[in-house]
């Protein structure tokens, strides 16, 4: 079944009626043609109306979409002769991140991201998205592969946070997510991250230092969740409504601060209502990266990484 959003049940039900009438035309005597034209140019002005204004609560719903596409349909999508690399030769291996070796129109590249799960299984399997600290040392230790034979790095962000349970305390969580941090910081490669569906906390930010920072439309990136912010901020998850508002998480919002490159469009009502067209979308913009950066000098690249950083944001003296 597919999971219709709150702020979507208005398009759903005017759908409902227009596959009802045409049920009722085809199997009767009646014509109701004139009718169900009326019916759909009022759909059209109400996708038009409800996906052009969504609010930051909205966006939220669609990034946690069960039927979002995950890392490994873009990379079947994107990439040919994906090779999928296991462990991180410390402990074993962590399925709730993918990492491998893949043709981008002919080049060598690496590909990293999060990978979440479609059922009670694959989320069981995958950790639902959150990586454990040997799934960071996974992703770093191909990271200075392709560093070694001079690939680029493509990230997929997709994940509400690290595994926060005692084993991965215990492994040395925090650790890995700094390592990663600090490491990727200093990579002679071009890093293009991508998040295409939630940026979660320290979770998403281990895979997220890089040259240029691209974000799906209707993707969050932020420090906490809604629902973490409300309950520290207010005592109460059930505010998460209002902290999504006030959080500035949206791609639009971070657009404007700076802390992204491009907001990469989606079709009407989400990426999960046409994949192939959302792989367009972002290929577009990922061919163009990789072409401003695979031409620069590691001294340039690190330079201009490291500018970006820290011209992040919008501060103001006191």
């Amino acid at each position: 079944m597919k999971q219709v959003l709150d702020f979507e049940k208005p398009i759903v039900n005017l759908k409902e009626k227009i596959t009802e009438l045409k049920n009722l035309t085809e199997h009767s005597d009646i014509d109701l043609s004139e009718e169900i034209t009326t019916l759909e140019k009022r759909l059209a002005v109400l996708e038009d109306d409800i996906y052009g204004n969504l609010q930051p609560w909205d966006r939220v719903q669609m990034a946690r979409h069960q039927q979002r596409p995950t890392t490994l349909e873009y990379i079947e999508e994107l990439f040919t002769d994906f090779i999928e690399f296991h462990g991180d030769r410390r402990f074993g291996d962590d399925a709730a991140i993918v990492s491998g070796v893949a043709y981008y129109k002919g080049r060598p590249v690496t590909v990293i991201g999060h990978q979440r799960g479609r059922n009670t299984k694959e989320n069981l399997k995958r950790n639902f998205g959150m990586p454990h600290p040997e799934g960071y040392r996974k992703a770093l230790r191909h990271m200075k592969q392709a560093e070694k034979f001079n690939r680029p790095i493509i990230c997929f962000i997709d994940t509400k946070g690290a595994d926060p349970g005692k084993e991965s305390e215990e492994r040395g969580q925090s650790e890995a997510i700094a390592r990663n941090l600090m490491d990727m910081a200093g990579l002679t490669v071009p890093i293009i991250c991508i998040v295409i569906g939630e940026g979660g906390s320290g979770g998403a930010l281990a895979l997220g230092v890089g040259d240029k920072i691209h974000m799906l439309e209707n993707s969050t990136y932020s420090v906490i969740s809604p629902e973490g912010a409300a309950a520290i901020l207010w005592k109460d998850s059930g505010l998460a409504r209002k902290a999504a508002e006030s959080m500035q998480i949206t791609s639009y919002d971070l657009k404007k601060l700076g802390v992204i490159d491009t907001i990469i469009p989606e079709p009407k009502g989400g990426a999960h209502r046409d994949v192939k067209q959302q792989a367009i979308y972002i290929d577009q913009v990922l061919e163009q990266s990789i072409d401003n950066l695979v031409n620069k000098d590691s001294h340039t690249l690190l330079e201009n990484r490291w500018n970006k950083y820290k011209n992040i944001g919008d501060f103001g003296q006191i």
